[in-house]
């Protein structure tokens, strides 16, 4: 989570682009972000994959009004509605993007490529492919609201860094704080949080989620810190794993709002 999901810039700047807040190009330049390329295969009408401004296209003349997002994670299929063959595939990646007004969802498969022996970031070649799969038009799995991921957010920020203080782990101190700030000036760099069109509530959930999965992260990144025992590595686990869980939902949260937001207005 240290990084935002392909699932989020697509539904972000794709819902953008559906509500002409921002041209094509636009869209599919913060969508494809450093990446190569993106294409979309499986639409129906296209024997072939294609390029995002088509796709984007072709799906809004097939019907899609907004892109909702979801991060599943066994056991938990956060913002999937089914079938199962779907969610089957969209656990895989971790990732989908599941569309209203018409029964499509993506699920990106990542394909790398660049020199061998440890090649640095910036010569890995990266295309992306949104296999574009029929879903079931379905609430999707348990998404709160905004105003319940900030509430869960902020108790879990706090519970969090009071456990992992007491196991003695890194990410409870210093090394941490460097993280975070080194995060946010990467972030701030030409970045926007969300898409023209957003609430900024939305934006701040999104950062603050952000902010406890690089928390996460950097705990499972940084050794074991004090927790040397086998007891105390469990007891760690078991404090991330339920704030893990609340970071993602209030992504999923904060990349839904759009949708959220638009279909309250229409009386839905």
């Amino acid at each position: 989570m240290l990084s935002e999901p392909r699932s989020g810039r697509l539904a972000a700047w794709g819902n953008a682009l559906l509500a002409g807040l921002v041209s094509p190009d636009d869209a599919v330049h913060a969508i494809v972000g450093d990446d190569a390329v993106h294409r979309v295969d499986g639409l129906p009408g296209e024997s072939a994959p294609v390029g995002l401004t088509l796709a984007l296209g072709r799906l809004r003349a097939l019907g899609v009004t907004g892109l909702r997002v979801a991060l599943p994670a066994p056991g938990h299929p956060l913002g999937l509605s089914g079938p199962p063959a779907f969610n089957e595939r969209a656990l895989e990646a971790e990732e989908a993007v599941v569309a209203t007004g018409a029964p499509y969802g993506l699920v990106p498969e990542v394909y790398e490529a660049g020199p061998e022996g440890g090649a640095a970031a910036a010569d890995v070649h990266v295309e992306v492919v949104w296999h574009c799969l029929p879903v079931r038009e379905a609430p999707p799995a348990d998404v709160p609201s905004l105003g319940e991921a900030e509430r869960e957010l902020a108790d879990a920020l706090r519970e969090a860094t009071e456990v992992l203080a007491r196991l003695d782990v890194a990410a409870s101190g210093p090394v941490a704080e460097a993280a975070i700030d080194a995060y946010r000036a990467r972030a701030e760099r030409g970045r926007e949080a969300l898409a023209p069109g957003y609430p900024p509530r939305a934006v701040r959930v999104l950062e603050l989620a952000q902010r406890v999965g690089l928390l996460i992260s950097v705990a499972y990144e940084n050794g074991h810190g004090g927790a040397v025992s086998a007891s105390q590595m469990g007891a760690r686990a078991e404090a991330l794993r339920p704030v893990e869980r609340v970071a993602r939902r209030a992504q999923v949260a904060a990349y839904n709002a759009y949708v959220e937001e638009r279909e309250r207005g229409d009386g839905r």
